[in-house]
């Protein structure tokens, strides 16, 4: 005889943690993630279903095989994977466990997925990240990134956080180690578009530098706005 787990029916999608590596398409149109394990030699994006890396026509996730989207319960779990070498330029995703699902004692395994935060750890110099540039690997059509600060870029590729943000979609948010959100998906720093002075006393240098690099690119935005306003403007004027 044997003995089967009750099947579950949450009013709300459960949440999880994974890790994974940012990852940038060839023609530099999408974003998304790659894992770290198994399944990583297939990219995916914010919202995904999950397929079996073996290339069996089953139902994932299969109880027989260790198919699927893999997260654990436990944030400070998933952040003690980001100790190992391999993963020291990887994020952390906070995701929503959609679908079918086996659950586990550490988490879960399950079909489909919604990455909902992605929270980015420092530079390798230990300064607080303002880009993400290319980590020097990939996958076929896709190339890994890495967080970097503003003094380490030296003129490479790089990714702003908000253009990470526009180019993933489905509403993900970009956050900083600590917690303070950077990006929303609106491409704007919050709360209110602006950090507030509490959270601003709370830094520290590094930080504070990489604020004022996200609203140094904001105030660049802004400026090519107001002088494409002003072409306008002055052509509206000359035409009469």
């Amino acid at each position: 005889m044997r003995l089967r787990l009750p099947a579950e029916r949450p009013t709300e999608p459960p949440t999880g943690y994974k890790i994974a590596h940012p990852v940038l398409s060839q023609d530099g149109t999408r974003a998304g993630f790659t894992g770290v394990s198994l399944g990583g030699a297939l990219p995916y994006g914010v919202v995904a279903d999950a397929s079996c890396v073996y290339g069996l026509r089953h139902r994932v996730p299969h109880r027989r095989c260790d198919c699927g989207f893999h997260c654990v319960h436990d944030r400070a779990a998933a952040e003690a994977l980001l100790c190992a070498d391999d993963h020291r330029a990887a994020v952390l995703l906070e995701v929503s466990v959609l679908g079918a699902y086996i659950r586990f004692e550490r988490g879960f395994r399950y079909a489909r997925q919604r990455v909902r935060v992605v929270t980015v750890g420092p530079c390798a110099c230990g300064a607080g990240a303002s880009a993400l540039v290319d980590a020097g690997w990939g996958r076929v059509g896709w190339r890994a990134l890495a967080p970097c600060c503003r003094g380490c870029l030296r003129g490479r590729a790089s990714l702003s956080p908000a253009g990470f943000v526009r180019l993933a979609g489905d509403g993900v948010r970009v956050v900083a180690g600590g917690g303070r959100v950077r990006v929303g998906p609106g491409g704007a720093t919050r709360p209110g578009g602006v950090m507030g002075v509490e959270a601003a006393e709370g830094m520290g240098v590094p930080e504070l530098v990489a604020e004022a690099a996200l609203l140094q690119a904001r105030l660049d935005w802004f400026q090519v706005q107001l002088a494409r306003l002003r072409e306008r403007g002055s052509g509206g004027a000359s035409r009469g």
